[in-house]
């Protein structure tokens, strides 16, 4: 099973899965985008084995594209982890201050944002795709948990996952307008004359998010991996049809809680 971890040590482990030849359905991780549902489980199974946890620890939310977020505690373990019908609804982004949780979001093309707080030991994702940038769903979940958590943007790390590139997130005048009024994203746009198509950069916009809520620019980190060029990346766009990246932090147990 093909995982790219992105953090693990004695404190946490974050990563993404990738898609693989070898596993079921090309180890794609989401119910909601799958032919068989117990080859998703069994996908999710493997993995939670491969990270030396339980596939009841997963906690999983149905994406809507919104710019919705939910503190997660104890009594969501295992929420959407074997069936749909008891995710949590309509929810775009996770977080937790509760060790041997693993929170998940899905994504083929769309921005994975995973990040943690190095003091209290919050963790969370966020699910990011053009319609949850545009609602600036990155900046509503920091500002909360800068101002009602009382998080240190100092503290505060984040791993943007692997996504769609600028060059192959090509789109038409209605949505480079949503992204044209945030009034900071120019500079991740660009016009391409033969195509009459615009370029967007949508990792970089959400990075621009992080940054506006007092995150500094060297705690962000960008996975440069297109989900279009892979081989290892489910992309939407592409197919039209995919499977999903499963994008997943947990706190291991022997790290303190100190909230």
């Amino acid at each position: 099973m093909k995982t790219k971890m992105y953090i693990n040590n004695e404190k946490l482990l974050a990563g993404i899965t990738m898609k693989d030849a070898g596993e079921p359905e090309y180890n794609n991780m989401a119910l909601h985008a799958c032919e068989v549902p117990s080859h998703v489980i069994d996908n999710r199974k493997k993995l939670a084995t491969s990270l030396k946890c339980e596939l009841d620890n997963f906690v999983c939310s149905n994406q809507t594209h919104s710019s919705n977020f939910h503190h997660v505690t104890l009594g969501d373990k295992g929420r959407g982890s074997k069936r749909m019908d008891d995710a949590i609804a309509d929810t775009d982004a996770l977080y937790t201050y509760e060790p041997n949780l693993l929170l998940c979001s899905f994504s083929a093309d769309c921005v994975p944002v995973i990040f943690h707080n190095e003091v209290t030991g919050l963790i969370g994702v966020i699910h990011s795709g053009w319609q949850g940038t545009v609602k600036e769903i990155s900046l509503k979940v920091f500002e909360h948990l800068i101002q009602v958590e009382k998080c240190s943007p100092s503290d505060i790390y984040i791993q943007i996952g692997a996504a769609l590139s600028q060059e192959k997130f090509e789109v038409d005048e209605d949505v480079y307008v949503k992204f044209k009024q945030l009034g900071y994203a120019d500079d991740f746009i660009y016009f391409n004359e033969q195509t009459h198509k615009y370029h967007i950069d949508n990792q970089q916009t959400v990075k621009k998010q992080c940054e506006l809520a007092g995150i500094p620019r060297n705690q962000i980190k960008i996975d440069q991996t297109c989900t279009y060029f892979s081989p290892d990346g489910f992309s939407y766009r592409q197919d039209k049809k995919s499977g999903r990246h499963l994008n997943f932090i947990m706190k291991k147990g022997n790290y303190p809680l100190e909230k």
